[in-house]
């Protein structure tokens, strides 16, 4: 089971980027996906999740409704993240899971967004 997130960097505020999470070794379609962010010194957030193929329902943190955009691509096997508006309190270190009722989640390795003027 691998999960690859990609698309962080460095992005002046107000700036956007699109965060990718590849995902393989499962059952794409009956997972949901999230994201989720750590900054230095604070606990792990939610952040967004895509609920499985099944369903596509989106469920959002307030601090990012209505700047951020969770997506799928079943062609894909991917997990998107476009996030709009980025504010200095949205630094951290983004990681996507694969998520199911009553299994282990999978979680990939992180990628870091910095957002500084």
């Amino acid at each position: 089971v691998q999960l690859q997130a990609s698309g962080g960097g460095l992005v002046q505020p107000g700036g956007s980027l699109r965060l990718s999470c590849v995902t393989s070794g499962f059952n794409f379609e009956y997972y949901a996906i999230g994201w989720f962010r750590q900054a230095p010194g604070k606990e792990r957030e939610g952040v967004a999740c895509l609920s499985s193929r099944m369903d596509d329902n989106t469920y959002y943190t307030d601090s990012v409704k209505g700047r951020f955009t969770i997506s799928g691509d079943n062609a894909r096997n991917t997990v998107y993240l476009q996030m709009s508006s980025l504010k200095l309190e949205d630094t951290a270190v983004y990681y996507c899971v694969a998520i199911k009722l009553l299994q282990d989640p999978y979680w990939g390795q992180g990628t870091l967004v910095t957002v500084s003027s």
